[in-house]
């Protein structure tokens, strides 16, 4: 099969998929009309599905042989953003937008589908195709592979569209791609009083403060400097007047690594810090640490297959190098399971207006990035079949 010519008969039903979910997005655990939509799609190729964790779909297509299972996943939900850029097609939601690409990965994998369904008989595997909800919650990975629907997998292959690399472009290197990624909520509790008698109060906001710079002390003091660590306090809010201490403050923010030991130590770290900086000024605290999701790893063995598919698809100067970025992606559940492959596909082109980053207002992508991203798809499980079995 040449992938390319077979994924470039659907380029006009991508593009029209990217549109249609591009016009009708919907926030995590509520995709209520993007499954429905995908549905439909997947009864119309002749290609069976069932629901997993509610708004979740797992479609299955059976080749020649039971195994290899591959699994291919895309996320489906969107953002609480409102969308600025006057497109055709632009969110017809308003304060909701996909603005993370994830309805070019949903039109991505329908594509894929549409192929794969066509090539059915010639397939030596089975196929899993994986329509996960609320990745932006960080949750809908967990909630699918705990339904069962899964089931176990030879390999999995999962990708992202990034503007960050040009549009003909494909990065699926080894190790690290995206980091862990925690949240974190703090609240400091001192003690109300005057703003003209601090002697009587205890400032919960000079407290927090204290805080916030202690904690900047783990990246350049506590973790080696080879370690990528980001500990960032991104909300601080007390008070309510301009002479009163409020009784308190309440902080959150995120936490970033690589590195899965550190990942383990940092709640710790992180509470010692509070622990002791709160005791020294007469506070005390309450400390929560959550939605902890691993970091995504590609296994050597699958970004060696994967390269080789890019390479099929887009020739040598397509396959790119790109270095792991601090962003939380809960595709890292699937690769704790299965050894599997995340892949970045590029869809910058300046010219195209397609250049602004990830959750900007202006997201947009260039369209002929879809026939990559499902041509990618389409010739890694081919790849993998041979291999991975």
């Amino acid at each position: 099969m040449n992938v390319m010519e077979e994924v470039r008969k659907y380029r006009d039903y991508a593009i029209a998929m990217r549109r249609e979910f591009h016009r009708h997005p919907e926030l995590s655990w509520q995709e209520e009309r993007t499954a429905a939509r995908i549905r439909k799609e997947l009864t119309g190729m002749g290609i069976s599905w069932e629901e997993a964790a509610g708004t979740g779909t797992i479609a299955t297509i059976k080749g020649k042989r039971d195994q290899p299972v591959i699994g291919l996943r895309c996320d489906i939900d969107a953002l609480p953003i409102k969308e600025v850029k006057d497109l055709p097609f632009r969110s017809e939601n308003e304060g909701v937008m996909h603005a993370c690409g994830h309805d070019g990965h949903i039109s991505m994998l329908l594509t894929a589908a549409k192929v794969l369904a066509e090539h059915q008989k010639e397939l030596d595997c089975t196929v899993k195709l994986i329509f996960q909800p609320a990745e932006e919650r960080t949750n809908g990975a967990v909630k699918v592979l705990d339904s069962g629907k899964v089931g176990r997998l030879d390999t999995v292959a999962g990708m992202h569209l990034l503007p960050m690399l040009e549009c003909g472009t494909i990065s699926v290197d080894p190790g690290p791609r995206y980091t862990s990624a925690a949240f974190m909520n703090i609240k400091i509790i001192g003690k109300s009083g005057h703003g003209a008698m601090p002697q009587y109060a205890v400032d919960p906001i000079y407290v927090g403060a204290k805080v916030v710079d202690a904690l900047q002390s783990i990246a350049s003091r506590e973790a080696s400097p080879m370690d990528t660590v980001v500990v960032s306090i991104c909300t601080f809010h007390s008070g309510t007047l301009a002479n009163i201490f409020a009784e308190t403050a309440e902080l959150s923010g995120t936490v970033r690594t690589f590195n899965p030991k550190l990942q383990k130590e940092l709640p710790g770290i992180i509470e010692r810090i509070i622990k002791s900086t709160c005791e020294a000024y007469r506070a005390s605290y309450e400390f929560d640490y959550y939605s902890d999701i691993p970091a995504t790893i590609n296994d050597e063995r699958c970004s060696r297959i994967a390269a080789g598919s890019v390479k099929r698809i887009l020739g040598e100067e397509g396959l790119v190098k790109y270095a792991g970025t601090p962003g939380g992606e809960d595709f890292a559940y699937f690769l704790e399971q299965f050894p599997g492959v995340y892949a970045f596909v590029g869809c910058k082109n300046e010219a195209k207006d397609c250049c602004y980053s990830l959750h900007h207002e202006r997201f947009d992508l260039d369209e002929d990035a879809l026939v990559n991203g499902a041509a990618f798809y389409v010739q890694y499980l081919l790849d993998a079949q041979e291999e991975i079995w």
